[in-house]
């Protein structure tokens, strides 16, 4: 078992990076990985960790890109607030590199927290008819990791809210019914069942997720100045020796999480994107099988394949009702994705210069299968 997608305090989940690591392996996990929105800060830490509890790490981020410019603007992409813009994971970051990642990110995530501010100031509007108030200073930011590199998103605003909401409203029937009458949002199937349950100890969570597929829209605001273009990621990652990946969302029907709405995303040109990423310079497409139907994952591996495109395997891990183990990875289908996760590891141990897909990697192992065999067995090697 493997997860190469966990959150931590440094964007948004309850874990610290050492927390993080001892759960993956108290889980059962061989590998884990830290994948936070904008921000490096926790990757020390979560190396540490694993060398300490003798686990296998691998280090990496996510950001939000630009895709103006390109065939897929003005198409919802996997991003489900806003057209144009794509989710892209930057994975095997070299070590060395940590700091070069995180001059690179500090500006968006200074731009990104003018937004927020501006959204917070919205949402307040929104939900002064509710009684309630909502403050970016005092209410946002204290549950955040700012000051030491951590990022600000959208899910700290709605904690915030969720946080509010139960300071008013006791859990169970009367918040479902606090959510109707100011908020229009009648819980249904999972989240009706996870909002009743007003014992829970986790119900900010749940909360939190029934908020963010359903408030969004009442104080969103689009991305812009955070948004690096898509060239710049892969411009990073060629500069820091990092593997820059699209992270494929499909499109969403019953979402695990309760916090996606049905919506599509890019089922319907995934051929069309798929060329364009591999001609644009990317070398992975990662994923989440516990999210997706085989179908969409038979594709999509189908087209991975045909263009010799790195397959990387990462549940989205920022809420402490998620399970750190993805059960999907026991069918045969996906067990090459284990390898995958030891080839990053492999990846890190080699350094800047004789990674995954550096020139002297491809020239002794042409073929991508044979080239992630040769990394997994360096990761693995203690």
């Amino acid at each position: 078992m493997i997860n190469n997608h966990i959150h931590t305090i440094y964007s948004f989940s309850p874990y610290t990076p050492a927390t993080a690591v001892r759960l993956a392996k108290e889980n059962g996990l061989q590998t884990a990985g830290i994948m936070d929105h904008d921000s490096v800060a926790g990757l020390r830490e979560f190396i540490r960790a694993g060398q300490e509890e003798g686990i296998g790490v691998t280090v990496g981020f996510e950001l939000r890109t630009c895709f103006k410019g390109t065939p897929f603007a003005g198409r919802r992409i996997n991003n489900p607030d806003q057209d144009s813009v794509a989710y892209l994971a930057m994975h095997g970051i070299p070590h060395d590199k940590i700091d070069a990642a995180d001059a690179f990110l500090k500006p968006y995530r200074e731009a990104r927290n003018i937004r927020n501010r501006r959204m917070t100031e919205k949402l307040d509007a929104f939900v002064r008819g509710a009684g309630l108030a909502m403050d970016f200073d005092k209410d946002v930011l204290p549950l955040s990791q700012h000051e030491k590199g951590g990022s600000v998103t959208e899910r700290h605003i709605l904690f915030a809210l969720a946080e509010k909401t139960m300071g008013q409203v006791a859990p169970g029937p009367a918040t479902i019914a606090f959510l109707k009458d100011h908020f229009g949002i009648e819980a249904r199937g999972k989240n009706l069942q996870m909002l009743s349950d007003s014992g829970n100890a986790w119900y900010a969570y749940y909360l939190l997720g029934v908020l963010k597929a359903d408030m969004m829209a009442h104080f969103y605001l689009d991305a812009d100045a955070e948004l690096p273009d898509y060239k710049n990621f892969i411009s990073l990652a060629e500069e820091i020796g990092a593997i820059p990946a699209y992270a494929y969302l499909g499109d969403v029907g019953d979402s695990i999480t309760g916090d996606k709405k049905t919506q599509k995303f890019e089922d319907e040109f995934l051929d069309e994107l798929i060329i364009f990423l591999k001609e644009a310079g990317f070398r992975a497409i990662t994923y989440m099988p516990a999210r997706n139907t085989s179908e969409q994952l038979a594709r999509l591996i189908t087209l991975c394949e045909q263009h010799e495109i790195f397959e990387i395997c990462g549940e989205d891990i920022n809420s402490p009702f998620q399970p750190f183990v993805c059960k999907e990875l026991e069918r045969a289908e996906y067990k090459h994705l284990v390898d995958a996760a030891w080839a990053l590891i492999g990846h890190e141990k080699a350094g800047f210069g004789a990674g995954l897909f550096s020139q002297g990697a491809i020239h002794n192992y042409p073929a991508l299968k044979e080239r992630v065999k040769h990394f997994a067995n360096m990761g693995r090697a203690r």
